[in-house]
């Protein structure tokens, strides 16, 4: 049993601990440190692993040794994309601080432990949190002019503002950027959300995205360029010859956004993504800008959000989609899918019924039979249904151009409905 002087021997003992963690932590900021330097050096002192995370838990920074990273996967605080569940962590695992500045929060240091964190030690991790929200504050000002420059260059280069591709090829290398390779334009844009949140919450929403697409698009290769155009983020990824499949792309850009979207833990909000083309030199980049643009916007009409779209796979609604978004345009766009499908255009249980078998029929080229399995009908059910719809719309079996019109009806009533 500890006697009254025992007690204040290491209460003094542990406040000097403290303190001197905490002078070598505002130490490494004076001297232009980084995360990893007070990552370094809290787990050092205090004796655990730790990570500096974003708030929804993408890890920074970290000091993170093979026993701690096997504790998190023991206890499952890793999703496959690497992101640390910070929701999760407590008792067994170690300890999660808020890293904030201002009433706004930036980050969160994670300790991990196997054995609970004494409340002095709890007490130097506050203390280096707080030192953290100087270095990220600091980091943050000095990226916020960098991303207006870059910002505004690039925005400048999609939309075909920029001098000779010579002059944008020297000038983004000043960046760190390549873009004389094969590449295509992504555009990702949170999905629209109905909560009644500030218009600074929102903000933060999108900086947090923004700062995920940068650490995911780092992590591919340094030389890639990414920057938030405020309600959009554009990312310029490159293609290898393997990525030139039917799909440009399809598998850097499907692992990048699996990679930001992770486990959609930690409050992270869900986003629709468009890809444009193979763009193969700076020449390129403004029409694949435009592609990218037009296929988050359609992909979004027609899935739903959280889409990934490809502008090759658009089809036909690439047309659709170029009539106006106005009272006009809408009544217009109604007013053909009301002469093509007639009855069926209805919203009935019944309309919608007879419109499922008819997209199968065109689906097969008519193949009774394919389309009766598929719907999984007696044939002289789906029989039946064909003369139902051709008494509707006409000789769909005969005629090509009217299965045609059909099949464009019913995508415009799949973007408008």
């Amino acid at each position: 049993m500890l006697i009254s002087g025992d007690r204040e021997e290491l209460a003094s003992a542990a406040l000097a601990r403290i303190d001197a963690l905490h002078t070598a932590l505002t130490q490494i900021v004076l001297e232009g440190g980084n995360l990893d330097g007070i990552a370094a050096e809290v787990s050092r002192v205090l004796g655990v692993g730790v990570a500096v995370t974003s708030t929804d838990g993408r890890v920074r920074a970290e000091a993170l040794g093979g026993d701690h990273q096997a504790l998190l996967a023991e206890k499952d605080l890793v999703d496959p994309t690497g992101r640390v569940r910070v929701e999760r962590i407590g008792d067994g695992a170690g300890h999660v601080s808020r890293v904030a500045a201002g009433g706004v929060e930036l980050a969160r240091l994670v300790a991990v432990s196997r054995e609970p964190i004494p409340p002095d030690d709890v007490h130097a991790l506050e203390r280096a949190a707080a030192v953290a929200a100087l270095l990220i504050t600091r980091e943050a000002a000095v990226a916020a002019v960098e991303n207006k420059y870059q910002g505004d260059f690039l925005r400048d280069l999609l939309l075909r503002r920029t001098a000779a591709p010579a002059y944008v090829a020297e000038h983004a290398e000043t960046f760190g950027w390549d873009l004389t390779r094969p590449m295509v334009v992504v555009v990702a844009e949170i999905d629209p959300s109905d909560d009644l949140v500030s218009g600074a919450r929102r903000r933060q929403w999108q900086e947090r995205f923004s700062a995920a697409w940068r650490q995911v698009a780092t992590s591919v290769a340094p030389d890639i360029a990414t920057v938030d155009f405020s309600s959009e983020v554009v990312t310029l990824l490159p293609l290898a010859e393997e990525d030139m499949g039917p799909v440009a792309g399809d598998d850097v850009v499907r692992r990048a956004v699996t990679a930001v979207a992770g486990d959609k833990g930690g409050g992270r909000r869900p986003f629709s993504v468009g890809v444009s083309r193979v763009a193969s030199g700076i020449e390129d980049l403004p029409t694949a800008y435009a592609q990218a643009r037009r296929a988050v916007e359609v992909g979004r009409r027609i899935r739903g959000g959280g889409s990934t779209t490809f502008f090759d796979q658009l089809g036909v609604h690439r047309l659709i989609a170029l009539i106006p978004d106005t009272p006009t345009g809408a009544a217009e766009l109604g007013a053909f899918v009301d002469d093509v499908l007639g009855p069926l255009a209805e919203a009935t249980t019944e309309a919608a019924d007879l419109r499922e078998t008819l997209q199968v029929l065109l689906d097969t080229n008519f193949n009774v039979a394919e389309a009766a399995r598929l719907q999984f009908f007696h044939y002289n059910t789906m029989r039946y249904r064909v003369s139902k719809l051709e008494r509707l719309l006409g000789p769909l079996s005969t005629d090509p151009h009217l299965r045609l019109d059909v099949a464009v009806a019913l995508r415009v009533l799949e973007i408008t409905a």
